[in-house]
């Protein structure tokens, strides 16, 4: 089992910043990767940016060049997502989730935080 504990939402003014921060805990040992994901009222849940235990990161398209996902320990169980240049269409609950490797079968279990508001005003 692997609790996420997500912090750094809030409100923000058009064209300000947010860092949200996650922590891992429980059997971290297994977590293969971690990433923020973003959900909207009305809309599906959606990828914002992942980071693999090696360190590769991958963000979607819409994010590259004003978000930035960051690692806050050497294994990558702290993670931080900067958010710059927010717009008001950024306003979402963000997820924290952490896939984590099933111990005797292929795959993973995605586990998620309990998500944290961010708010941009116009």
């Amino acid at each position: 089992q692997v609790q996420l504990v997500e912090s750094g939402g809030g409100l923000v003014q058009a064209e300000g910043s947010l860092r949200l921060s996650c922590a891992a805990s429980g059997t971290v040992a297994n977590i293969i990767a971690m990433g923020w994901y973003r959900q909207a009222p009305g809309n599906q849940r959606e990828s914002v940016a992942t980071i693999s235990r090696g360190g590769s990161v991958n963000y979607a398209d819409s994010f590259k060049g004003r978000f930035t996902i960051s690692s806050g320990n050497a294994r990558n169980t702290v993670v931080y997502l900067q958010m710059n240049s927010l717009k008001p269409e950024d306003t979402a609950v963000y997820y924290c989730n952490a896939k984590v490797e099933k111990p005797s079968n292929p795959g993973w279990t995605d586990y998620w935080g309990q998500g944290t508001q961010v708010t941009v005003s116009s």
